[in-house]
């Protein structure tokens, strides 16, 4: 069935995109460890949300973009500067000590979530390429409610794979001590390494 396939089509490009560790999914452990699993929940449903509205950006205006490849240029500098930027954020707070319990003041992850989850402005060329591709092949419609499905199946790909982070933070935290307490060096490093790596494919 085309209403399936194209939920299916969503979550597999969404959730497969971001297995290895990132930005944001990194994120989503950090937050956890120093706060607590529903300050984990609500980060990743706040940077879920923004996947949608990427993915629909991407598919809706893929001609657009096409046509005006100097936009995606710009979008993808503006997202260099800000890995560089968290990478030096992640750096001076991995100098702080570590603790072990949770922070258990009302944090507003959501919002940091959707903040981030906007930051990251290489998600819509990558949806954009790879919805091109599908389509080429006759697997994606790019007209309603085709569109809407297949935008659906990637919020819920982003989120499952959020929340797959989130749990093994829990892991972490009990378990791994070491990675837990180096958790922003981590993230500091990996920042770094994304922004070289979008630097130089610009």
């Amino acid at each position: 069935m085309p209403y399936l396939s194209h939920i299916f089509l969503g979550f597999s490009m969404a959730f497969l995109s971001l297995v290895p560790p990132g930005m944001l999914n990194m994120t989503a452990v950090r937050i956890t460890i120093e706060k607590n699993k529903r300050e984990g929940f609500w980060f990743s449903l706040g940077a879920a949300l923004v996947v949608i509205v990427q993915a629909f950006i991407a598919i809706a205006f893929a001609k657009y973009f096409v046509n005006n490849p100097q936009v995606v240029e710009r979008l993808k500098l503006g997202g260099v500067f800000v890995l560089f930027l968290l990478s030096a954020v992640f750096f001076i707070k991995a100098r702080k000590k570590f603790k072990g319990t949770g922070s258990k003041r009302k944090g507003k992850s959501l919002l940091l979530g959707i903040l981030m989850s906007a930051m990251n402005m290489l998600s819509i060329p990558f949806y954009l390429v790879l919805s091109s591709v599908l389509e080429s092949k006759g697997l994606l419609i790019t007209i309603q409610p085709y569109i809407s499905l297949f935008v659906s199946g990637v919020f819920l790909g982003a989120f499952a794979l959020f929340m797959l982070y989130v749990q093994f933070a829990v892991i972490i935290q009990k378990k791994a001590q070491f990675i837990a307490r180096n958790i922003n060096y981590i993230l500091s490093a990996l920042f770094f390494v994304l922004g070289i790596l979008s630097l130089y494919k610009i």
